[in-house]
């Protein structure tokens, strides 16, 4: 499972996320969209345009991708199976 977390270096809600998925060992891929215009582009293209942070992009094993807008704990808990 690829999970990549779209964030700024500011947002509150992306490190309470971050810290979230670290206590619980699963590991992902952080881009931060207010260093990169090319990864603030990408991630509009995966969210139909919006730019509210956290984004999260879980790639299931079956090649499945599932989007988390905000720090949902209970979409991520569902798709990632965390008890």
């Amino acid at each position: 499972m690829n999970i990549t977390i779209y964030s700024t270096t500011t947002c509150p809600y992306c490190k309470m996320l971050k810290s979230y998925l670290s206590e619980k060992s699963v590991a992902f891929t952080e881009k931060l969209i207010d260093q990169d215009q090319t990864t603030q582009e990408e991630m509009a293209n995966l969210s139909g345009g919006f730019l509210g942070v956290p984004f999260t992009v879980i790639e299931k094993p079956d090649g499945v991708k599932e989007t988390v807008i905000g720090f949902d704990k209970n979409r991520i808990n569902s798709i990632v199976g965390i008890q």
